[in-house]
């Protein structure tokens, strides 16, 4: 029995799937074709997309799917299906999180392993990442996964990792602004409080998604999945991914590949705020760069929503300003034309939900593999036509996370979109979407991976002046825990 927010031991064969699930995707039958696709090869993948973008280098492709993260080893990109007034349509990355959520919406692939992609991400990532290197010196001490939230997926992944190496696993809760009474580093080692004693971490699993930098540090012997730099330099941080994309689009470009991304001004000061808005012709989406899970992005169609946004308290002095991509009738014209939500197939009063894709990723010796995709609908259908007042982020919004309190989060699962015979078919999504939003995922998450080598020198250490001159943010440097 897990007891949530206390330090708990896992044992090996306790995985029960009733308390690593929602209750809707317990029992769904995942649809043929998402199935399908999670099974298609490399190759197959490759001959496809070739052919219907004959201007992508075949091989710079391939070699873009065999790409083996060295940092940023397990994302989950958030993908809009939008369309152009030319009718061109294109999976748009919104962004990619480090450390995401996603196996507990994720339909069985085969009713047989009852673990289903937790393994799937523990046995081909995990175990990879933590083996032993030759030369580098080894940690005794226990497994663990730590986490600020979504305990049900955590502790199913403690479950996993207690069955794959067949031992007991710490499940550690570490909250922002909670007090280091049961976690602290010795000599670069993690150590956790458990009955009285300070137990050293040989390797932890990562689900601390808040202001992570905070309370683990850049520089750690105990190997940690995700490292923390790939939440600074993208996974958590959409200023400098937005700099990571636009710098691989650069190198991307003659091979006729691209991530495909809202036009995004960054490094801009509240006050500038408006003037951008007004730039993008009075419909964009502003964003605090380092918040997640819903927090921190604020859609403007009206004066009322900026000013609302203009009056609010935030600490960060930095932020960036997307284009919108809303109706047809009410997006931003950006230097690319106007993109708008395909959105959902129509429902029997013909009302159109905005809904994304979250395809979530990990980087295995064959190269980058999707785990598992859900989808999230807005509460409110997509208007043709703004009326004063008019709530643009219940259209809009998709993120299912609703923070109740300091640490304490609930989900409206209303909304959830599951890949099952009965949803999915909602989403009017074919096999070619799904295989256009795995390539820009594996595309953003080699993004992030190479801002995360450009951040460490030759010796392995920090280059903070770099990391200033991407993210000039004091109030964020100063969080950082080196």
């Amino acid at each position: 029995m897990y007891v949530k927010d206390q330090i708990v031991l896992v044992k090996p064969e306790t995985f029960n799937n009733e308390n690593h699930w929602y209750p809707k995707a317990l029992n769904a039958t995942i649809h043929p074709m998402v199935n399908f696709f999670l099974n298609l090869d490399e190759r197959k993948i490759v001959s496809r997309y070739c052919h219907l973008n004959p201007m992508v280098d075949r091989e710079k492709l391939r070699e873009v799917l065999a790409y083996k993260s060295k940092y940023f080893l397990w994302g989950g990109a958030d993908l809009f299906n939008a369309t152009s007034e030319d009718g061109n349509r294109q999976m748009v990355v919104i962004e990619n999180n480090s450390c995401p959520s996603g196996q507990k919406s994720m339909p069985l692939l085969d009713d047989n392993k009852e673990d289903g992609s937790y393994r799937l991400l523990i046995e081909r990532t995990f175990k990879p990442f933590i083996k032993p290197k030759q030369g580098v010196a080894k940690i005794n001490g226990k497994l663990g996964v730590i986490y600020d939230k979504n305990h049900m997926e955590t502790s199913g992944y403690a479950a996993v990792i207690a069955d794959v190496f067949n031992e007991d696993v710490l499940l550690i809760p570490y909250y922002d602004s909670m007090e280091n009474e049961t976690v602290k580093f010795e000599n670069g080692i993690l150590h956790v409080l458990y009955e009285g004693e300070w137990i050293p971490m040989r390797a932890v699993f990562r689900y601390v998604t808040q202001k992570p930098w905070n309370r683990l540090p850049l520089h750690c012997k105990t190997k940690i999945l995700n490292p923390i730099v790939a939440c600074l330099a993208g996974g958590r941080n959409k200023m400098v991914a937005a700099k990571a994309y636009d710098m691989y689009n650069s190198e991307l470009r003659e091979f006729g590949l691209k991530i495909n991304m809202p036009e995004t001004i960054w490094d801009i000061s509240k006050a500038e705020i408006p003037l951008w808005v007004q730039k993008m012709g009075g419909h964009a989406v502003v964003k605090i760069p380092y918040s997640n899970a819903g927090q921190g992005v604020y859609t403007i169609t009206n004066e009322a929503e900026l000013q609302a946004f203009m009056e609010t308290d935030i600490n960060y002095e930095r932020y960036i300003v997307q284009s919108l991509i809303g109706n047809y009738n009410w997006s931003s014209r950006s230097e690319d034309g106007k993109y708008y939500h395909v959105g959902t197939i129509p429902t029997n009063n013909g009302s159109t939900y905005v809904a994304d894709i979250r395809m979530m990723v990990s980087s295995t010796e064959k190269g980058i593999r999707p785990l598992c995709i859900y989808s999230r609908r807005a509460s409110e259908p997509l208007a043709d036509h703004l009326t004063e007042g008019s709530n643009s982020w219940s259209m809009l919004g998709t993120n299912l996370s609703i923070k109740k309190g300091e640490n304490e989060w609930g989900s409206d699962t209303n909304r959830l979109m599951l890949m099952d015979r009965r949803d999915f078919n909602k989403l009017g999504l074919g096999l070619d979407d799904l295989i256009e939003g795995f390539i820009q995922t594996v595309l953003s998450t080699i993004a992030i991976d190479k801002m995360c080598k450009n951040l460490y020198n030759s010796k392995g250490k920090f280059k903070q002046k770099l990391f200033k001159s991407l993210n000039n943010d004091i109030t964020l440097l100063d969080e950082i825990m080196l």
